[in-house]
């Protein structure tokens, strides 16, 4: 089978044949259909500290997926249950692929896991023909969740994570940096009913980006941050008080800064957005303001899942303004031109299709 591999340690990547994986004990074997491109997929074609902490030479790379299940390993149960995998079914993946055995595993806090390996990253991934993953880490979508939605339901998966920390409706939310994953959670604070979402960033192609998801679906508040006061904005909006709930999505110090200075007494954060370096906080104002900062990574297993496709069923102009974030299609052959697309700055997400790969 064609798969996109990582042929040594240091930049590159290569498309190569390599021999179709054979589902182990409790696995199913997956035909990838699209596959979507990770800000993680970028560090490993270059080749940073945390690639070379993590990927080896020879392995197959890429975590966001979409496909059909080809076959089912030995200890895959199969028996007419609803909730038994069964050959064809159409299916996203959980790309965290935990241990079972620490204290939050068997606590239930699966995303939580100590020992997690990733799918992609730590293991063979789907920038392939066919993946083999643990039955466990696979999610069935229903008819309504296509190839291309199912395919980005990882990034999504993240959105949801952030924005139901805390509730919603009612609430007046401020959002920094207008990538996928932040345009995404400002569509969801949307259909949770929050008063006023405010959607910050510092390019305009961004901020045209989210224009366009939003265009026909609910109002929201696009802002470079660069040319407009925060301040000044909520005077305008009729807020008294400071913004309810943020998520903080681009990794800005400048961004977290904003946040601080604009959140009401008793404000809400929540953090995905990952800094390259470490940065100063102003702790005087979190603390006599009594803010609650929480930190959010990857999705809750499975609660984030289940969440994720519900929201989604409710609502066919969510799926398509979800669907205008994906901005570039490529077939596998082309896969160097997803890569420089997805590193332009300027995509929104960029998809990789190996239905078709030979």
């Amino acid at each position: 089978m064609k798969a996109l591999v990582k042929p040594k340690q240091g930049p590159g990547l290569e498309l190569r044949d390599v021999a179709e994986p054979t589902p182990g004990h409790d696995e199913v074997k997956i035909k990838v259909l699209h596959a979507g491109l990770c800000g993680t997929d970028l560090h490993i074609l270059e080749w940073d500290d945390f690639a070379a902490a993590h990927v080896s030479p020879g392995q197959v790379i890429g975590h966001e997926f979409f496909g059909e299940i080809v076959d089912l390993g030995p200890g895959v149960e199969r028996d007419d249950r609803s909730d038994v995998l069964r050959i064809g079914d159409r299916v996203s993946v959980e790309g965290h692929v935990i241990c079972g055995r620490c204290r939050n595993c068997r606590g239930g806090r699966h995303h939580m896991c100590i020992r997690t390996s990733s799918i992609g990253v730590d293991r063979d991934g789907a920038f392939a023909t066919y993946v083999t993953v643990p039955a466990h880490n696979v999610w069935v979508q229903p008819p309504e969740i296509d190839p291309e939605l199912g395919a980005i339901f990882d990034p999504f998966g993240n959105a949801v994570h952030t924005a139901f920390q805390y509730p919603l409706t009612g609430e007046d939310v401020f959002i920094t940096g207008a990538g996928p994953i932040g345009i995404m959670s400002a569509l969801i604070a949307r259909h949770a009913g929050a008063r006023h979402v405010v959607l910050t960033d510092v390019f305009d192609d961004r901020l045209d980006l989210a224009r366009k998801a939003f265009d026909g679906y609910g109002a929201v508040v696009l802002v470079n941050a660069t040319t407009t006061d925060i301040a000044d904005l909520q005077r305008d909006l009729g807020m008294k008080e400071g913004f309810d709930v943020a998520f903080e999505m681009s990794g800005s110090p400048r961004a977290m800064d904003s946040i601080i200075n604009n959140l009401t007494h008793g404000g809400k954060i929540a953090m995905l957005g990952l800094p390259a370096h470490p940065y100063r906080i102003d702790w005087n104002r979190v603390i006599t303001r009594m803010f609650t900062i929480t930190g959010v990574y990857g999705r809750e297993m499975f609660d984030t899942w289940y969440t994720a496709t519900t929201i989604l069923l409710s609502s066919e102009p969510l799926r398509e303004a979800l669907r205008t974030l994906i901005t570039h299609r490529f077939p596998a052959e082309r896969w160097q031109e997803a890569f420089e697309a997805a590193g332009s700055g300027h995509a929104g997400k960029v998809l990789i299709d190996w239905s078709n790969s030979w």
